[in-house]
C-alpha cells in the first residue's frame, strides 16, 4: 500500500471532514439537499481514491484501476455543468482536498523529508490531473447543452401554423443558414403529413438578407414540399429582396411570389377553393 493510500485509511474521517468544510466555504450556493449531496460525492469518492491507490501507479489515472474514480468524477461534473456551476467550481471538488491530504501527509512522513517531498509531488500531480479531467468532462457537458439549446431554438423560431384548411403558414426569421433549413423543411413537411394541406405559404418578412445561398435553401424546401404534394407561395419579397434575387440570376419563375403574407393568403385560398365574405353589420 502506498503512502497516499496509507494517509487516506489512517485519517479519513478528519480528511472528509475537512475537505467538506473547505468546499462549503467556497460554495455560494447552499441549501440543506446541496450539503446532502456534497457530503455524499465525497465520501463516495475519497472511498474509492484510497482503493486505486492501494493498486500503485498512482498517476496514470486512464488505467482501469482508476475507472470508479473517473466513473464518479464524471457524474459530479455532469451534474455540476447542468445546475449552472463554472469550470473552477467543478475543478475544486478536487483541488479542495490538496490542503488537508497534505497536511496529513506531512503527519505519516516527518521522519523522512525526502520521501514527504517525493510524495507530496506525486500526489499533487495526481489530484491536477483529476481536477483537469473535471474540467474536460464539464466542458464536454456544457457543448452537448448548448447544441441542445441551438436547436431547440431553431425549431422555436421555425413554428408552422395552420391558417386555413389545405394552407399552412411557415413565417421565417432572423438568417436562413444550412442547419435551420434542415429543421424547417422537416418541420414543415410532418406537418404536411399531419394536416395534409396542398398549400405552404413560406413568409420571408423577417429574413433580413438573402442571398445565394438564402435563395437556394428557399429552392430546396419548396421543392421538397412539392414532393409530398404541397405547392408553394413565398410572401415577403420586398424591393430590395425582389432587386438582389434579380441580380443573383436566381431562377424563382415557377414560384408564385407576393409582397405580404396576407396577398399570399388570398391566393392560398382561391386555389384551395375557399372566400371570406365580410359581414355587412361591423
Amino acid at each position: 500500500m502506498g503512502y497516499l493510500a496509507q494517509t487516506i485509511s489512517r485519517f479519513e474521517s478528519e480528511l472528509l471532514n475537512d475537505w467538506i468544510e473547505g468546499l462549503r466555504a467556497k460554495t455560494i450556493r447552499r441549501d440543506s439537499n446541496a450539503d446532502n449531496e456534497l457530503d455524499r460525492q465525497c465520501g463516495q469518492w475519497l472511498k474509492a481514491l484510497k482503493i486505486a491507490a492501494e493498486n500503485g501507479q498512482t498517476q496514470d489515472i486512464e488505467t482501469r484501476q482508476w475507472d470508479d474514480v473517473r466513473h464518479l468524477l464524471t457524474e459530479i461534473s455532469d451534474k455540476r455543468a447542468r445546475q449552472g456551476f463554472s469550470p473552477m467550481e467543478t475543478a475544486n471538488f478536487v483541488f479542495s482536498l490538496k490542503q488537508p491530504l497534505f497536511e496529513r501527509l506531512r503527519i505519516v512522513l516527518a521522519h523522512d523529508p525526502v520521501v514527504l517531498a517525493e510524495n507530496t509531488w506525486s500526489t499533487s500531480t495526481l489530484l491536477d490531473r483529476l481536477g483537469l479531467f473535471t474540467i474536460e468532462i464539464y466542458q464536454k457537458t456544457r457543448e452537448q447543452i448548448i447544441i441542445r439549446q441551438q436547436q431547440e431554438l431553431m425549431e422555436l423560431s421555425t413554428p408552422v401554423v395552420q391558417l386555413w384548411r389545405d394552407v399552412l403558414a411557415l413565417p421565417l426569421i432572423g438568417t436562413l443558414d444550412s442547419a435551420r433549413t434542415q429543421v424547417v423543411m422537416e418541420n414543415l413537411l410532418q406537418k404536411i403529413i399531419e394536416t395534409g394541406a396542398s398549400i405552404a405559404i413560406i413568409d420571408i418578412t423577417g429574413v433580413p438578407t438573402v442571398d445565394t445561398l438564402v435563395a437556394q435553401h428557399l429552392l430546396k424546401t419548396v421543392a421538397a414540399a412539392r414532393l409530398m404534394g404541397a405547392d408553394c407561395i413565398i410572401s415577403g419579397i420586398r424591393p430590395q429582396i425582389a432587386q438582389t434575387i434579380v441580380h443573383l440570376g436566381v431562377n424563382l419563375e415557377d414560384i408564385v411570389t407576393k409582397a405580404t403574407l396576407a396577398d399570399a393568403f388570398l391566393v392560398a385560398l382561391k386555389r384551395t377553393g375557399s372566400t371570406i365574405s365580410y359581414s355587412q353589420d361591423r
